[in-house]
């Protein structure tokens, strides 16, 4: 099986949205359990994944920062929330039997370890599924940035964006009935057309380094391993 992968190792972001289920906010181990499910399969597939969690459905920085709140600190616990979806997600893998790691970029390592390259590669190296937390440790960056940072360095060939709609429309599909799937961009179209494929620092950084992303619905079973098997699902660019 593993010799017919089109990707060996791949990092997938995930929303904190789609960990809040229909509720909208909070934590859905429903939901997580399925993706959960998911994921083994990839794993079993001897895929090499490391993965980007949100905190969006506990809490977004922007989002409180537009509230009042300093936009420093409110970004500061967003990153502690990607860590209780790591955590989260981290406990129902390995209940599956999926050998597991958190790594954090904000140092607690009564929970985690913290990001170190060479150990994440390693991990990877040794079939154990990578769950990078605390966005880039740093305010001002999104987890789409953090994504993208963390395929770069682990050396992914390509970038998974899991999303709740079948790729990349030409307007949003939810609110424009004629709306357009679109089944692979450049990313010169993507940035002349408009599409928000990821926030601008995040896609400036795949552009510039030539890592291809795939944007496509985490909610088709067996769609992550197919993807990586080469079949054609959601919208690459590259």
């Amino acid at each position: 099986m593993a010799a017919k992968l089109v990707y060996r190792r791949a990092l997938l972001k995930v929303s904190g949205e789609a960990f809040a289920g229909h509720a909208g906010a909070g934590i859905d181990f429903g939901v997580i359990d399925r993706v959960s499910d998911e994921l083994k399969a990839v794993h079993s597939l001897g895929v090499q994944l490391g993965l980007v969690v949100g905190g969006g459905n506990i809490l977004r920085g922007t989002t409180a920062s537009q509230q009042g709140m300093d936009r420093v600190s409110a970004d500061y616990m967003g990153m502690l929330a990607t860590i209780i979806n790591a955590l989260a997600l981290q406990d129902i893998l390995e209940k599956k039997g999926v050998d597991t790691r958190v790594m954090t970029a904000i140092r607690m390592e009564e929970l985690a370890e913290p990001y170190i390259r060479r150990r994440a590669v390693r991990h990877l190296e040794k079939g154990r599924m990578v769950i990078f937390a605390g966005g880039t440790g740093n305010p001002y960056f999104s987890t789409d940035t953090a994504a993208v940072l963390r395929a770069l360095e682990i050396e992914a060939q390509v970038i998974l964006k899991a999303t709740n709609v079948d790729g990349v429309f030409t307007a949003d599909p939810k609110k424009d009935p004629k709306a357009e799937f679109i089944p692979a961009l450049s990313f010169q179209d993507a940035l002349v057309k408009g599409y928000a494929v990821m926030d601008a620092n995040a896609f400036g950084l795949c552009k510039e380094n030539k890592l291809p992303i795939v944007v496509f619905n985490i909610n088709q079973p067996g769609a992550t391993a197919k993807l990586l098997a080469g079949e054609r699902v959601g919208t690459i660019v590259q």
